[in-house]
């Protein structure tokens, strides 16, 4: 599709500043943008001088922007121009808006006068961005003098950049412009505070919602943006229902989101990466569990979810619930399997448990010995081999080493007949943490006789935490399954990158990922990813659906398992941004054809 623009001007607070999954949106897309537009594309976002480092690539101010630039910052608005670190380089500019504080109070009261925007007690949390986003206003208001004899287009994501629209507004500048919301400010908190969203959203009166959760600075200005764009959009038909009911204007167009594939390793490299990093997640497990009991890793699986502490959002709640119900069920069934699952959801924590670090130094000590005696104990089997020699301990291990070992068994094995641990971190509120009580409730207290253990990771994922030492996309790939209930998720990326990266998942119907591939999926044996019908299902009909695919996994046989991943793979190129990617470009057609 031809874009009727010439250049498009994007705008967001995760243009270069990663704090959400909206960066991924921005930055896995821009490649198929840049294909539409032809490089007349570029993207707006705030500068930060610590976060900006890691991902934006700073160069001089193009000499014909100088005069402009020079302009803004007289009056307290730094441009950077760069690219951003990202493949195709995209054209970046980031403001530094903190020469501008002073007019705060003014825009707010403007926003008030023009656009009934209640800011009267917000903080610094909506200031903050608002003021960033007038600047961005005010930017694309030079630029539309700058580029006269040229057609512009401009796209906005979420309240976070919504002022640069109503500043465009006020100011009548001739700029078509896009809105997109990710997820309504209302909706989230609601969803977060234990709602029911979905059933309850014929009943709820906005206005009062916010002001009762103290939001209604954030909703009002994300109100006024959505009304006053001249195209609306949002990332999935259930968030579609939302905006309409919540901020009172119909959606124009859904913008679902994609991935760029061609960053994804090939089926055979993620083969490979996943027999790397599985072994490392079992050498984890090995002195994580050690010092309490042992069970075979070769016949263990390792199930995961990765979220933000939402727990009722994100359906931990319910998936603790089914993993009990699976354990009970293999433990009855006395399976071979063992299944452990990481919890890989980020929260306040005092460092990492004692006893693991204790468990991990007995660990590589003993590392360490088998490799100080790895030649000799090669040359043993060489030699009992060629020899036809019985293979016993006293032919491969010499006396000293094996007193050695045994003393350094002991060392790691100290708490024998003990449950090993639930966390790998102490939890600054252990007490009233959801996640542990959850566990608890559940039956699952990491036993020798449980065959489902849990481990609860709250840390964020580095590659460099001195324990799995795995980042994120490793720890995936390391998996065998990724299980992601939501019960309020407007997209959802956690199971479309897993599928990217060769791992079946489990998601909801009530994530706009799931909904949208709802009806695609075969509801076969292997669909690579199942999608729950949580939307319509009562509870006690929903876990037995959901236990049932649990323990379908856990009975799978290795091709089973190796269909799975072609099949996840498979859903996964679906959703290619070179596939998605013209949707956007649909919209902002849509608000060129407005004006």
């Amino acid at each position: 599709m031809k874009p009727k623009a010439d250049t498009l001007f994007e705008a967001s607070w995760e243009v270069c500043n990663k704090v959400g999954g909206i960066f991924t949106v921005l930055s896995s897309k821009s490649k198929q943008i840049q294909k539409h537009y032809k490089g007349n594309y570029c993207l707006i976002g705030p500068y930060f001088e610590e976060a900006s480092r890691t991902y934006f690539s700073e160069e001089d101010i193009p000499k014909d922007y100088q005069a402009l630039c020079d302009e803004l910052t007289q009056s307290g608005i730094v441009c950077h121009f760069g690219t951003w670190l990202i493949e195709g380089d995209p054209r970046v500019i980031l403001i530094d808006f903190r020469g501008y504080w002073s007019q705060i109070d003014k825009i707010k009261r403007e926003l008030w006068d023009s656009f009934k925007v209640d800011s009267l007690n917000s903080g610094y949390d909506f200031d903050e961005p608002v003021l960033w986003s007038w600047t961005v206003g005010i930017l694309m208001e030079k630029m539309s003098a700058f580029y006269k004899d040229k057609q512009l287009v401009f796209h906005a994501h979420e309240w976070l950049a919504g002022a640069s629209i109503l500043y465009l507004k006020k100011n009548k500048v001739n700029i078509p412009t896009v809105f997109t919301t990710h997820a309504t400010i209302l909706g989230r908190t609601l969803a977060g505070n234990g709602q029911e969203l979905y059933s309850v959203l014929d009943k709820v009166n906005p206005e009062e919602e916010a002001k009762k959760y103290g939001i209604i600075a954030k909703y009002s200005i994300e109100k006024a943006s959505a009304h006053k764009a001249d195209v609306f959009t949002t990332v999935s038909q259930i968030t579609a229902l939302e905006a309409e009911k919540l901020l009172e204007r119909k959606v124009d167009m859904v913008l679902p989101n994609g991935l760029d594939m061609s960053e994804f390793p090939s089926f055979e490299e993620l083969t490979r990466k996943h027999n790397l990093y599985r072994n490392r997640l079992r050498e984890f497990a090995l002195y994580y569990f050690s010092p309490y009991y042992s069970f075979d890793l070769r016949e263990s699986l390792f199930f995961f979810t990765a979220s933000r502490y939402e727990f009722h959002n994100k359906g931990l709640d319910i998936f603790i619930e089914a993993l009990g119900k699976l354990n009970e069920k293999m433990k009855k069934e006395k399976h071979k399997k063992t299944v452990i699952t990481f919890f890989y959801v980020p929260t306040a924590t005092a460092g990492i448990r004692p006893e693991i670090i204790n468990a991990r130094e007995a660990f590589n000590d003993i590392k360490d010995l088998l490799s100080e005696e790895d030649e000799d104990i090669k040359e043993n089997i060489l030699y009992t081999l060629t020899a036809e020699k019985a293979f016993t301990e006293k032919a491969i291990f010499k006396e000293d080493f094996l007193r050695n070992l045994k003393r350094k068994l002991l060392r790691l094995k100290i708490a024998q007949g003990k449950n090993a641990p639930l966390a790998t971190h102490i939890l600054v509120d252990e007490n009233n943490d959801a996640i542990m009580n959850a566990f608890k409730k559940a039956g699952l207290q990491n036993s020798e006789e449980d065959r489902v253990k849990v481990i609860f990771y709250p840390i964020y994922l580095s590659g460099a935490d001195g324990l799995g030492d795995l980042d994120y996309y490793q720890s995936i790939q390391a998996s065998h399954l990724g299980v992601f209930p939501s019960y309020y998720e407007p997209w959802g990326y956690t199971p479309l990158e897993s599928a990217a990266l060769g791992v079946p998942a489990i998601t909801s119907n009530l994530s706009g990922f799931g909904k949208y591939f709802y009806d695609v999926l075969d509801r076969d044996k292997i669909p690579g990813i199942r999608v729950l019908d949580i939307e319509n299902s009562p509870k006690d009909k929903l876990m037995k659906a959901f236990l049932k695919s649990l323990s379908r996994y856990t009975n799978f046989d290795r091709k089973e398992r190796i269909d799975n991943k072609i099949r996840a793979r498979k859903v996964a190129f679906m959703a290619d941004w070179e596939n998605f990617a013209v949707h956007y470009v649909e919209a902002q057609n849509m608000a060129m054809e407005k004006k």
